[in-house]
């Protein structure tokens, strides 16, 4: 593979072959266990979830899928999530988005346990992370740092910009870097001048969620390029960035897929050990 690529398959697989030599080293101790709740049928929502499970039977890494019905009362959830708060076995908790419209979601997300918040979502697990006080991570944003730094590309000092401003990526990724003395600039759909603002960056991370919309107008030959979309187009996965045209131009760049997708799965099993050894320490 071109040395220009941010290899995340091969990255993930690093972190998950380093995993389960530490729960192999556990020997007779509990295992660490997650437990993953999926609502309804939704096609990606179970590609998604049948790679979470692959992940983790590989590691060595207990797992339980609760599946629910999409009609479940919002009041039958919120007790299955308290048992699972209850539950001594279960170290981390996955809330499968997205959820039906008629479930809250920012209700239902608040009312994991921090201490089992395996996709760092929680508003206490959030505001940790902004205040530098968190050894979790919103996965898919401790993964985009994983691949940056594996590469050595220098993140203090650098000038990056974020497409996208979601409580999953945009806004945690943002704080995360701005920690790490990035100087960081978070746009949108509303942005004035984005490609210019764009091609001014040292570090261009998309997650804006639309088909081949960073072209090679918004980028430069001494760019790293991280592309978080996960778009069908004419019948094809791709991300946000056009690839073909961006990827002659630029110094780094994921693909998609093998960039930021399997990365954010091999952090979410980091945060689940993480949690596990967080919980034994406090013991």
């Amino acid at each position: 593979m071109s040395d220009k690529i941010l290899d995340g398959k091969f990255l993930s697989q690093k972190l998950n072959s380093a995993l389960k030599n530490s729960i192999e080293q556990l020997g007779k101790k509990r295992l660490p266990k997650i437990a993953i709740i999926q609502i309804g049928n939704n096609s990606a929502s179970n590609k998604y979830i049948k790679n979470k499970i692959k992940a983790c039977n590989d590691v060595g890494m207990l797992n339980t899928l609760i599946k629910l019905e999409e009609n479940i009362k919002e009041n039958e959830l919120i007790e299955i999530i308290n048992k699972l708060n209850n539950d001594e076995t279960v170290d981390g908790i996955i809330l499968q988005l997205p959820l039906p419209l008629n479930i809250n979601e920012n209700k239902i997300t608040k009312l994991i346990s921090p201490e089992k918040d395996a996709d760092g979502f929680s508003p206490i697990t959030l505001g940790n992370v902004i205040l530098n006080n968190s050894n979790i991570f919103p996965a898919t944003p401790f993964g985009i740092i994983k691949l940056i730094e594996h590469k050595q590309i220098n993140i203090v000092g650098a000038n990056v910009v974020i497409i996208g401003r979601s409580n999953i990526v945009g806004k945690p990724l943002a704080n995360m870097l701005i920690n790490k003395s990035a100087t960081v600039t978070v746009c949108n759909s509303k942005t004035k001048n984005l490609s210019k603002i764009c091609k001014a960056a040292d570090i261009l991370i998309s997650a804006a969620g639309s088909p081949k919309f960073v072209n090679k107008k918004f980028v430069n030959k001494k760019m790293t390029v991280i592309d978080v979309g996960a778009n069908f187009f004419e019948g094809k996965y791709c991300g946000d960035v056009d690839f073909k045209k961006v990827y002659p131009i630029v110094k780094y760049i994921t693909p998609v897929p093998g960039g930021v997708g399997p990365m954010t799965i091999a952090c979410l099993l980091q945060n689940v050990f993480q949690l596990y050894k967080n919980k034994n320490s406090n013991q």
